[in-house]
């Protein structure tokens, strides 16, 4: 913490973030606003503000607006983040009421340290997009919250849990064998030739190179530009443009 920040309360940083947030709305602040917004009497916004001032965080003279300097803007801007990463923890992670995380979140903006601020929002991404957590597993908590733990509830849980699992899989597998164009495949990769679907010279041209369902192709080469594409079918080497390796349908081993 540099020289400008050490002395800086929990209370001197309400104060900053309370004209952070009096500036933005009415672009700049004024004593009777602070008070008001903190809720304290004018004599302790006027012994704060000298305060600030002689730390060079705010520019501050009797009667006039209130503004931050540069570094009271970075703290207070500081304790804004930290005020809104806790209080949408609180609420969207531990389903905390709104006033109750308002309450909470200012307290705790002040004690809490970087490293454990950014661990708070690992956290809360982590069970918004973790396949084992998410939104659902969220409700299932703020339930807990409010029944505690019950047998039924969690064998339900478990249960539905199983069940998706196996969907997943079941799309995963069927992803899997759903056939692919042989212009889609990677060098080395080897697949089943399942039809021709060109039509014409080109499924013509494709058939009499011995690639007919139930041939083994691999990919062996493929231009810089994606054209052509040379591949072994029945031990020959055999070059298609990728228009003819589009028209061939195989199922990826």
């Amino acid at each position: 913490m540099n020289q400008t920040t050490e002395k800086i309360t929990p209370s001197m940083e309400d104060y900053l973030e309370a004209i952070l947030h009096i500036s933005q709305e009415h672009r700049v602040a004024r004593a009777k606003q602070i008070a008001s917004r903190l809720n304290v009497a004018m004599s302790s916004v006027t012994g704060a503000l000298r305060h600030l001032s002689e730390h060079g965080l705010v520019n501050y003279d009797p009667y006039e607006f209130i503004t931050l300097t540069e570094a009271g803007e970075r703290v207070a801007r500081e304790v804004a983040r930290r005020h809104r990463v806790l209080k949408s923890f609180l609420m969207n992670v531990l389903s905390v009421p709104d006033d109750i995380a308002e309450q909470n979140a200012c307290r705790m903006e002040h004690a809490i340290t970087q490293e454990v601020l950014e661990r708070f929002l690992d956290f809360a991404e982590f069970v918004q997009v973790c396949p084992r957590a998410g939104p659902e597993w969220l409700k299932d908590f703020e339930l807990y919250c409010r029944h505690g733990k019950r047998k039924d509830v969690c064998e339900r849980c478990l249960l539905e849990q199983l069940e998706k699992l196996r969907r997943r899989l079941e799309e995963e597998r069927a992803q899997m064998r759903k056939p692919v164009g042989l212009d889609t495949l990677q060098p080395g990769q080897t697949a089943t030739v399942v039809k021709v679907t060109g039509a014409g010279e080109t499924a013509k041209r494709i058939v009499d190179m011995g690639i007919v369902p139930g041939t083994i192709v691999k990919v062996q080469r493929i231009a810089p530009l994606g054209d052509p594409i040379e591949i072994t079918v029945r031990g020959y080497q055999l070059s298609l443009r990728k228009a003819e390796a589009s028209a061939i349908s195989v199922q990826p081993e």
